[in-house]
């Protein structure tokens, strides 16, 4: 059975939270940054959320800014999203992604930029 990469989605309330995991497959091109990425139904894959591999920098878009916390543990090789306050908005396929741009903690990363694996996880909230 293949394991998912990305888990931990679900449905809740609006103000509740949220704990995503992305298990990421082995490093073979220099990885440098991970990153959360969401689509909504209609919409364009947008960034959210990115790590720096080394040293644990972050960088968030706007509109999870205060709420969203990216962290990671490097030697499982795990990256979380922990995602709070929850809002309709927030409503979304999410994937975990990585970078071997050596700028990628200095801009909010494009999925053009990244690489994807998994199929994702649903996060759904309700108001």
């Amino acid at each position: 059975q293949v394991q998912p990469v990305e888990s931990g989605g679900g449905s809740v309330q609006a103000g509740g939270s949220l704990r995503l995991s992305c298990a990421a497959p082995p490093d073979t091109h220099g990885r440098l940054c991970m990153g959360w990425f969401r689509q909504a139904p209609g919409k364009d894959r947008e960034g959210i959320a990115f790590i720096a591999v080394a040293g644990g920098t972050t960088n968030y878009a706007a509109p999870v800014q205060g709420r969203f916390t990216i962290s990671q543990d490097t030697g499982k090789k795990t990256t979380y999203l922990q995602m709070n306050s929850l809002k309709p908005e927030d409503t979304a396929t999410y994937y975990c992604a990585d970078t071997s741009r050596i700028d990628c903690i200095l801009q909010l990363g494009t999925p053009g930029d990244y690489n994807f694996w998994g199929q994702g996880t649903q996060v759904t909230v309700s108001s």
